[in-house]
């Protein structure tokens, strides 16, 4: 079997679960083909993956406006390149915002396509972007939908997805392995180290980080660090305030993630929504303490994990979970030794071709 794994996004988890993918379908014996946006991070960094369609996208704003609306002058090079990779079938690893490209050259090639649907709706602070997207065509025109958690699945069920002979089926959200830096040496006494990481948008739970904060008063027995982009607020400036607490507010490249999971003992999602969780999946990966709110598809991909404490997305519930997280801790609790996700990536690589097998496609 010829299948092409496409993602055209170029920062984030796209890339690397695209690249994931396609390596773990390799190994599955699928001639797999990978396309990326030709300005992907990963493509720059160390050791990037083998890509056979960079297709170049944008860099700014103003530049993805470019690109969309000109879209229908290089609707041409995308069917000759789709013709040059020849696939039986496609696999959208993470919609993007130039999909609509690739779409309508699947369609008029007669190509059938199967999409990993991460968000089935838009979260707070997402809208404009989840409507530029245009995922609702992309899907509708799919053979098979995978989420990686029931709580998506359910979502798009609702929507009317999964009728007229298309398939939803559920997988799971695979480890992501970055292994991370050696941890730095420290003194036996040394307060536990706890880091928030990724896109620092309201449904992230900033409010209620801040809140337990308070809760715990100026000396809470650990140091905080929060890392990420996102526009300024309230939440932040209170963050900021707090003793004992470091806010990075910038975009973090894929190279410098191995250096904050060495910093850091442990990882704190106070989300208010989550469809799942990329940083989760670093932080099992890794080995690493997890606190994350029982919200969303969380509680699935975090369950029968003993390392990871689920409590309820309320600031006293987060601040007594801070507690008992630096508790384990400062007891010598180690959580699991960082793992090879390869093997995971295989796993759901194989469920992904049994099923694809058992729609025809």
């Amino acid at each position: 079997m010829r299948a092409l794994i496409w993602h055209w996004g170029r920062r984030g988890a796209g890339p690397l679960f695209a690249a994931n993918l396609a390596q773990a379908m390799a190994q599955s014996g699928v001639q797999a083909r990978l396309s990326l946006a030709a300005g992907a991070e990963i493509l720059a960094g160390p050791n990037p993956p083998e890509c056979d369609w960079r297709e170049p996208t944008y860099t700014s704003a103003p530049g993805f406006a470019a690109r969309f609306l000109a879209s229908p002058l290089f609707s041409a090079r995308t069917r000759r390149n789709l013709a040059q990779n020849s696939p039986e079938l496609a696999i959208c690893a993470m919609p993007a915002l130039l999909d609509a490209r690739m779409h309508s050259a699947l369609r008029a090639a007669r190509i059938p396509y199967a999409v990993v649907v991460h968000d089935a709706t838009a979260h707070p602070g997402e809208w404009l972007k989840f409507q530029l997207l245009g995922q609702r065509r992309l899907l509708r025109g799919a053979r098979c939908l995978f989420t990686l958690t029931e709580h998506v699945q359910t979502a798009l069920t609702d929507q009317g997805f999964g009728t007229n002979g298309q398939r939803i089926h559920r997988l799971w959200h695979p480890l992501i392995g970055l292994a991370p830096s050696a941890a730095q040496p420290r003194p036996p006494t040394a307060p536990p180290r706890i880091l928030h990481f990724g896109r620092l948008l309201p449904y992230k739970g900033l409010d209620l980080l801040a809140g337990a904060l308070e809760i715990l008063g100026p000396d809470p027995g650990f140091e905080l660090r929060i890392c990420g982009e996102g526009p300024n607020s309230r939440s932040l400036e209170r963050l900021k305030s707090q003793p004992g607490v470091q806010v990075e507010q910038r975009w973090f490249h894929d190279s410098e993630i191995p250096s904050l999971l060495g910093w850091a003992d442990a990882l704190v999602l106070p989300y208010r929504e989550a469809s799942q969780s990329g940083v989760a999946a670093l932080a099992l990966a890794a080995g690493k303490h997890i606190l994350a709110t029982n919200v969303g598809g969380l509680p699935e991909q975090l369950a029968g994990q003993p390392h990871a404490l689920l409590c309820a997305p309320s600031a006293p519930a987060v601040a007594e979970g801070l507690a008992q997280l630096c508790q384990r801790i400062k007891n010598g609790e180690q959580a699991s030794p960082p793992v090879n996700a390869a093997a995971d990536w295989r796993a759901l690589a194989t469920s992904m071709l049994e099923a694809l097998d058992r729609s025809a496609l």
